[in-house]
């Protein structure tokens, strides 16, 4: 089946009702997106901010006449002529696949490398993650993903047990559990990441040694090493749990944290953690210590 986009500047129009009429024609799905350079990385609770240019799309069964969908926006919305607009057509794919045309294998550490399933890597104590991190974060492309896979192939984890807080794709759970972890438990709030993560787990012969939850009262005995890469919001929210999830003397990484963020992350956690120096990728930082 062909596809067709129809792609609109929102302006000053509310989103919430221009998608009503989005759906009102039909579309399969809508989204929301920069058409600037205006990150928006981390809302206050109850916040869902837009940015300053902000593009809405809709897409479209290619045999609706979007003419409709045209008229009946400016009808709806009392306007004379719509916001900068254009219609593509598309042709069927898969898209949340298509990322992976520029995934190519990438080394972390010395031994830790990253690869889509089709690919093989010649390197000697090469420790290999195959990932498709379906719709999940995490692939290792990203600055937050690969400091974490730097610090496991850095860090002793054989016989460890592992607590990868945010898991995404599963990506840090399985790598530390190829670099000889006893067993790992991957939480996520996201029930698509928990899928992800079962499915990459079974791909890297590791699901007997690796278990889900979406509840992090059911994580069990405190850990050896506990991995979070969220965001700088949720790890200082939780960091009194997080803290607690880890043995006297055991080992932290925090992960998706701004440069500018990390005096703030750190001084919560100053009462469970002895940190060492922060290492910085881009402007991203990452925060490693011990549980005091």
């Amino acid at each position: 089946m062909n596809w067709q986009q129809f792609t609109m500047r929102l302006g000053a129009l509310p989103p919430e009702r221009v998608e009503e009429v989005f759906e009102r024609h039909g579309a399969c799905s809508v989204t929301l997106r920069d058409a600037g350079d205006d990150p928006v990385l981390e809302p206050a609770p109850g916040e869902t901010p837009l940015w300053s240019d902000t593009l809405i799309t809709g897409l479209f069964d290619a045999d609706i006449d979007l003419n409709g969908l045209h008229d009946d926006l400016l009808r709806t919305f009392e306007l004379q002529e719509l916001p900068g607009q254009r219609i593509e057509s598309l042709a069927d794919r898969e898209w949340e696949r298509e990322w992976l045309k520029d995934f190519r294998p990438m080394l972390f550490g010395r031994n830790l490398w990253v690869c889509p399933g089709e690919f093989n890597v010649d390197a000697d104590r090469a420790v290999v993650v195959r990932l498709d991190p379906g719709l999940a974060f995490g692939t290792g492309t990203h600055a937050t993903t690969a400091l974490c896979l730097e610090w496991l192939d850095s860090t002793e984890l054989r016989g460890k047990r592992i607590l990868d807080y945010g898991c995404g794709s599963g990506i840090l759970s399985i790598a530390a559990l190829l670099l000889g972890a006893e067993s790992a438990v991957a939480i996520d709030i996201d029930p698509q990441a928990i899928t992800a993560t079962r499915q990459n787990a079974l791909r890297n012969g590791v699901a007997d040694r690796i278990s889900t939850t979406m509840n992090d009262e059911d994580t069990g005995e405190p850990f050896d090493v506990v991995v979070a890469n969220v965001l700088a919001g949720p790890l200082m929210e939780n960091a009194a749990r997080i803290s607690a999830k880890l043995k006297p003397n055991g080992l932290l990484a925090l992960s998706g944290i701004l440069a500018h963020q990390a005096a703030a992350v750190q001084q919560v956690y100053m009462d469970w953690v002895e940190f060492e120096p922060i290492q910085r990728e881009e402007d991203w930082v990452r925060l490693t210590g011990r549980r005091i």
